[in-house]
């Protein structure tokens, strides 16, 4: 009954729909989103941001 859910939240975004800022703040973040997401892509992890491997530890009896 999940689908009944996802029905009741539309009803009431239609009847009380998000003002323009809200929208534009939301499709702002997207595209800025997006937009880290191709460059990290196509051109890469900096190494400066990558942490180096934990070393394993070992237990002392």
């Amino acid at each position: 009954m999940h689908y009944m859910r996802w029905l009741w939240r539309a009803k009431r975004w239609a009847q009380n729909p998000p003002s323009t800022r809200q929208v534009v703040l939301i499709l702002s973040l997207v595209a800025g989103l997006c937009a880290l997401a191709a460059v990290e892509r196509w051109v890469g992890w900096p190494d400066w941001a990558t942490l180096d491997p934990a070393s394993p530890r070992t237990l002392r009896p």
